[in-house]
């Protein structure tokens, strides 16, 4: 399945970007009359025909509608505090997507050593990876947000903290119910602060350990990630 992205395509009829087109048409060599697929990241895979195979305004007819496709009936939250290198938040983002997470959120902590992220990046990274994982899905992005501020923000599901010292984590595969919702806190470089760590327990998360390893961030979020994928069957 050749897949491509298209902000729009509630019509029978759907005009690729230039970006888009370029690559269908130049790249590819895709030509009138070749098929491929079109998501809108909202869950929207459209498998459609070439009208017209322009490089800059690719003009696709629709052929055939799928909504939710692919959907879960459970979700994935990611809270992860940004790398002091952004490419390594970027690779994280990439890897994240094609494993299925459904929610991204930078979090700024006591010890973060980055606040700021390129979020129009980042967005670019979700779509290139849900259309090579073939998927319909892309993951909402949030601004940096204050971890104070999650914290008391509600949620319908498990929610863990993963973090580097204390008695009190268990594996996080000794805790985690499949197919629930779930929220894991990853933290910067310098971990959670023990204030921090109290404030999560103290707002329902569990404590939680992701191996006898000390982890990078963005090793630990994706080996959060990974552990979800597996635990659900993905």
């Amino acid at each position: 399945m050749q897949l491509f992205f298209a902000d729009d395509i509630q019509s029978d009829f759907c005009t690729l970007s230039e970006e888009e087109s370029t690559h269908c048409v130049k790249v590819l060599r895709l030509g009138a009359g070749d098929t491929l697929s079109i998501t809108d990241g909202r869950g929207t895979l459209c498998h459609c025909h070439i009208l017209d195979p322009h490089h800059k305004h690719c003009t696709l007819q629709v052929d055939e509608r799928i909504s939710d496709f692919g959907r879960h009936s459970f979700s994935f939250h990611l809270a992860v505090a940004p790398t002091k290198n952004s490419a390594r938040m970027e690779w994280l983002m990439e890897k994240a997507v094609e494993m299925g997470v459904d929610r991204f959120t930078p979090i700024v902590c006591q010890h973060s050593e980055r606040a700021v992220i390129k979020r129009e990046r980042l967005e670019k990274i979700a779509v290139s990876a849900i259309k090579q994982s073939q998927k319909a899905f892309k993951p909402l992005i949030d601004d940096p947000t204050p971890l104070a501020t999650l914290l008391h923000q509600p949620f319908d599901g498990q929610k863990f903290i993963a973090y580097c010292n204390g008695d009190l984590r268990v594996p996080l595969r000794d805790c985690y119910t499949p197919r629930s919702n779930a929220l894991i806190l990853i933290g910067p470089e310098g971990d959670f602060s023990d204030t921090e760590v109290q404030e999560a327990l103290a707002s329902g998360f569990n404590p939680v350990t992701l191996g006898q390893y000390r982890l990078r961030t963005e090793t630990a979020a994706l080996a959060a990630t990974a552990f979800f994928n597996l635990m659900n069957g993905d």
